[in-house]
């Protein structure tokens, strides 16, 4: 029995320095919806698919909350009052927001525009963009 034990609190203990060491989430995009919401499902149908595959989706992974149950630990600058709205946040507090969903043509550049101006992203240049300025 006593070897059950130790192994138990070594494991215990393994399994703490693993998320110690890992980094905590810093940054994600909240999706701010509610039930009956026709730009959400439009959302849904055209970008939540390869929205976590994406550039942009790994460096601020997509938390959704109801419009009508804001959790606690998030601190927003202001009340959100359409749907969907994006809340781009870093440690649980609100740096940036995306009113609306503008359709998949837009909803990128913008995000990567809220990105670029609000945190510390940086995605590697893609061979079109290096062409076209002489790098």
């Amino acid at each position: 029995m006593g070897g059950l034990m130790f192994r138990a609190k070594l494991f215990a203990g393994l399994v703490s320095a693993v998320m110690l060491a890992s980094p905590a989430l810093a940054v994600e995009l909240v999706m701010v919806e509610q039930t009956g919401c026709a730009w959400c499902a439009r959302w849904n149908e055209e970008i939540a698919p390869a929205y976590p595959n994406t550039v942009e989706g790994q460096f601020a992974p997509l938390r959704r909350v109801d419009l009508r149950k804001m959790p606690d630990d998030l601190s927003i600058a202001r009340r959100v009052t359409f749907t969907p709205t994006f809340l781009l946040v870093e440690d649980d507090r609100e740096i940036a927001r995306m009113e609306g969903y503008p359709g998949e043509d837009f909803f990128w550049p913008l995000l990567e525009q809220l990105l670029r101006s609000h945190t510390d992203y940086a995605p590697a240049k893609t061979p079109t963009e290096t062409q076209g300025n002489g790098s």
